[in-house]
């Protein structure tokens, strides 16, 4: 376990894989507070927020919004 973190489990719910994202407890808590992610999450990537915010993981996420060539 990385120091100060403490470990999330979340699954997406497309793909169902189960991703365990390291958290800041006190992020987490400004987060489940009412602190938009962007602002509350900061040590997580934009893909692990996501994850959060909407179950979706970070390749669920680009297969979705993928732009056609």
């Amino acid at each position: 376990m990385a120091y100060g973190r403490t470990p999330i489990s979340k699954q997406c719910l497309f793909c169902k894989k189960v991703i365990i994202l390291m958290v800041v407890p006190a992020e987490y808590e400004r987060w489940k507070s009412g602190v938009h992610a962007q602002d509350a999450l900061v040590s997580l990537s934009a893909g692990e927020r996501e994850l959060l915010i909407s179950g979706t993981c970070e390749a669920c996420f680009d297969e979705m919004f993928e732009t056609p060539t």
